[in-house]
């Protein structure tokens, strides 16, 4: 299914951008780095937050260095839209 029309990502493409190494994205943003683009409208940003979290990609804020961690930041982004 394509997720972000603007970059025509898919549910398919998104998974498998996501995993436990230290250069895997943990926040939504860094998904659209990892493939290539960069994000335009921002409406598909809470259907990639439902698939991190599916994943479990945006649940290890402990690879994150003290202080630095983004994914609040993301959610917050996420809910105020």
């Amino acid at each position: 299914m394509i997720v972000c029309h603007c970059n025509v990502l898919s549910d398919h493409e998104i998974r498998a951008c996501l995993g436990d190494g230290p250069d895997c994205p943990r926040a939504v943003g860094e998904v659209y780095t990892c493939l290539g683009c960069s994000p335009e409208c921002g409406r598909c940003a809470r259907t990639i937050l439902a698939i991190m979290r599916e994943a479990g990609a945006s649940q290890s804020c402990s690879t994150c260095p003290v202080g630095a961690c983004s994914h609040g930041a993301v959610e917050t982004l996420v809910a105020a839209e």
